[in-house]
């Protein structure tokens, strides 16, 4: 269930900064997708503190932890000092506590591909480099806008995206409906997602028997992935020998089951040109990796 948390929605408060105000100095992130973006807009000599799931880049592995996305911990971010926090709406009194200790916060989108841009947006302008930021949402609408011309030119393949289940078996199954982060790159990448039923929840969850029934043509499984870079990939011939053995899958019996070795995947951030590129490779037979820049 955390590859699909990490991936869920949420709604933004876009900040405006004072004319004149003094750049934040000292930021708290609270999730992934907020330390990436604060790393690519060349703040990450400002972050002092992070989420228990941050990973990516390699620094903040040496950061100190606020708690998860879901559920920070007031008490840790203020002995921080911070004078800037970013955080993602949901069921906790974290902003009402934060601003009771005159702590600014900045609350942003996360879960589609437009929360992406927004977000980097909402983080430029709280941080003082709205400039900088604009120009990274243009250079990665950019590179997406490439990456969807040429999986537009070949047919389009039915796809079905896991990103929940028991550790090393195919049982309870979660996979990805429409709305969200991935469906929006499984498109993008000239595809079509087997489970975009609008009468579906944002996350399905569904049998070998159903998967046998929907017959996709490619499968994405981010289900089981592991903590670390290393694991990503000693799980990942695990995740694709399973798979194999379900002959009556069509994605299994023609070779086209992919597990993800990148958090890129479920991280709904600046690498998601990363994303992109691998996920048209695997549906449209598209070799864009680093081409775009």
């Amino acid at each position: 269930m955390l590859v699909a948390a990490l991936v869920a929605a949420s709604t933004a408060l876009l900040p405006t900064q004072a004319p004149g105000a003094k750049p934040p100095a000292r930021i708290v992130s609270t999730s992934p997708s907020i330390t990436e973006t604060l790393f690519a807009l060349g703040l990450g000599g400002r972050v002092v503190g992070v989420s228990s799931y941050c990973r990516f880049p390699e620094q903040v592995t040496k950061l100190p932890r606020v708690g998860t996305f879901l559920k920070p911990d007031a008490e840790i971010i203020a002995q921080l000092r911070p004078d800037l926090v970013v955080i993602h709406a949901g069921p906790n009194q974290v902003p009402r506590q934060l601003a009771a200790l005159h702590i600014a916060t900045v609350t942003v989108d996360s879960g589609t591909l437009a929360s992406v841009y927004s977000t980097t947006k909402a983080i430029g302008t709280a941080a003082g480099v709205a400039t900088k930021a604009d120009a990274l949402v243009a250079d990665i609408q950019r590179r997406l806008d490439a990456v969807r011309v040429a999986s537009a030119k070949h047919p389009q393949r039915r796809v079905l995206v896991i990103v929940g289940r028991q550790p090393g078996t195919l049982t309870d199954l979660i996979a990805v409906g429409r709305g969200s982060y991935l469906s929006d790159l499984v498109t993008l990448a000239g595809g079509v997602n087997v489970l975009s039923d609008p009468s579906l929840p944002e996350y399905p969850r569904v049998s070998m028997e159903s998967i046998v029934r929907l017959a996709p043509d490619v499968i994405v499984d981010a289900g089981d992935m592991g903590e670390t870079v290393e694991e990503h990939k000693r799980r990942q011939p695990i995740t694709e020998g399973l798979w194999k053995q379900q002959v009556n899958v069509k994605a299994a019996r023609s070779g086209d089951v992919h597990a993800v070795t990148s958090d890129a995947f479920v991280v709904p951030g600046p690498r998601v040109v990363e994303a992109a590129e691998t996920m048209a490779n695997w549906i449209a037979a598209v070799d864009l990796r680093g081409v775009t820049r």
